[in-house]
């Protein structure tokens, strides 16, 4: 992965995962940062189960790969709230 690709990946996971923070109903009760990296995280995971099931590049906007990437990333973020509120951290 070259400078541009992680760089990239680091913009559309941020991007990623706060639209997976407004997807959810209700308040999240964690960090900006922390929404950021699970979206970060998000991406990166759903780009490799696209490259997977071979739909990764398509001509155009990849949109079963994002859809994969945005599904991972409210999954993530309901995780995230999980263990953020269990350990006592309300914001």
């Amino acid at each position: 992965m070259t400078i541009g690709g992680i760089i990239s990946a680091i913009i559309i996971g941020a991007i990623i995962g706060v639209l997976a923070r407004l997807i959810i109903p209700g308040r999240q009760p964690i960090p900006w940062w922390l929404t950021i990296i699970v979206g970060i995280v998000a991406a990166l995971i759903g780009t490799a189960i696209a490259r997977g099931l071979g739909v990764a590049t398509t001509s155009g906007i990849d949109w079963i790969e994002l859809i994969i990437q945005i599904v991972l990333a409210i999954i993530g973020v309901l995780i995230a709230v999980a263990l953020w509120t269990r350990r006592g951290r309300v914001t």
